[in-house]
């Protein structure tokens, strides 16, 4: 098994062989660095698999587009990854704030202190895991029950509106209106740490 100091090295060829136009080490670098995106940085702050992996998505079209204004730095290309990963992930809790977990200023606080930052990636993946599932569960205990559930159906497990309204036994019109109470009540939970009934 290569030391770390070996892997960077060998990272440190593939970025070079990308910016020179090899597209297969592009892809190389986005099958290594691939899962723990989505496992540590889009899951964890998406909270719906289908949303992550869309989010994935993006993300390696964004890399593909602006891979050439990536400068190699000792930590390797995974803090950079994680960035461009927390900035496509902003944009969808932007856009689908009622079926998101947390706030845009929450995600916008860890983009800026990710770009100061000089933490290596498993330092990265490890506290973005912990944080992003503390906050949830904690969160979670502190909602109405009924709540709990509307947000484990549709967001957690990332059932479709009707299969969500099933499982809670309401109709979709009325999931609806609970899913977006549920999502109000976890958001100020998140925010505040306050109990919620």
């Amino acid at each position: 098994m290569p030391e770390p100091a070996d892997e960077l090295e060998d990272e440190r060829r593939l970025v070079e062989q990308a910016h020179a136009g090899d597209r297969a080490a592009l892809g190389e670098i986005l099958r290594i660095h691939g899962p723990r995106l989505y496992r540590s940085v889009l899951l964890p702050r998406l909270g719906s698999p289908a949303l992550a992996e869309e989010a994935l998505s993006m993300t390696y079209m964004k890399v593909v587009e602006r891979f050439d204004k990536f400068t190699w730095q000792s930590v390797g290309v995974y803090p950079w990854l994680r960035v461009v990963g927390m900035r496509i992930a902003l944009d969808l809790i932007r856009s689908r704030k009622r079926e998101v977990l947390f706030e845009p200023s929450d995600l916008e606080r860890e983009i800026d202190a990710a770009e100061t930052g000089d933490q290596t990636a498993d330092m990265f993946e490890k506290h973005d895991l912990a944080v992003a599932r503390q906050r949830v569960e904690d969160a979670l205990g502190k909602i109405n029950q009924r709540y709990r559930r509307a947000i484990v159906l549709r967001v957690l497990e990332g059932r479709t509106r009707e299969e969500a309204a099933l499982g809670l036994e309401v109709s979709v019109s009325t999931f609806d209106v609970v899913l977006h109470r549920a999502m109000a009540a976890l958001k100020k939970a998140l925010a505040l740490g306050s109990t919620e009934s």
